[in-house]
């Protein structure tokens, strides 16, 4: 069973998939614990209501923010760290700890429209098509290996929070599947390439 950390800034919906797909044992892994930047969030209310325990680091300089973050981290020992909608960019020194480790969900087809307000950068771009995507996380802004992805079509009157349900629906499940990839050692990379075995 796999140690799985969950990094969450917001109303958690996609950390409550987790959980639910814990609770079936569709993955093979146990969520140890929840860490937030966000004192408000909604995800500590679900870490709460599951009996999950959930840390807050709090710090606002930077250099300190992120030492309290790896120390933490570090503490719970995790074998997959995964962001759900964890608002903060990851140092180098954190990414580099947990090298291929840390996943990420994305509500664009990377490597289109990254970083924040993607769903509102592919409706002014005018694409057809979007979704969301599941990539381990490097050094870049949402530039890391891809492991999964799933299309959303983009209708001719969507507005941005049309789109953003549409594609939330899917991040679900698509989070979910990596997740399940990850711990049952089926993704194999190679460069920018994965594989599943």
């Amino acid at each position: 069973m796999k140690k799985i950390l969950v990094l969450a800034s917001g109303r958690g919906s996609n950390f409550q998939a987790l959980i639910d797909a814990c609770k079936k044992s569709d993955i093979q892994g146990k969520i140890v614990a929840l860490v937030s930047n966000n004192p408000h969030a909604e995800a500590l209310n679900k870490a709460q209501q599951h009996d999950i325990p959930f840390f807050i680091v709090g710090a606002k300089n930077k250099s300190e923010y992120d030492e309290q973050l790896l120390t933490q981290c570090k503490t719970l020992n995790p074998d997959l760290i995964v962001l759900a909608g964890y608002m903060k960019i990851l140092s180098k020194k954190f990414i580099d700890t947990f090298h291929l480790k840390i996943i990420n969900i994305h509500p664009s087809l990377l490597p289109a429209f990254a970083g924040l307000h993607a769903q509102k950068q592919a409706l002014e771009y005018g694409s057809r098509i979007s979704g969301c995507t599941v990539h381990f996380v490097d050094h870049g802004v949402d530039t890391g290996p891809i492991i999964l992805q799933t299309a959303v079509p983009v209708f001719p009157h969507d507005t941005v929070p049309d789109l953003e349900t549409r594609i939330l629906e899917k991040e679900h499940a698509t989070l979910v599947q990596g997740v399940i990839l990850f711990c049952d050692d089926k993704l194999v990379v190679q460069e920018r390439n994965v594989y599943i075995k």
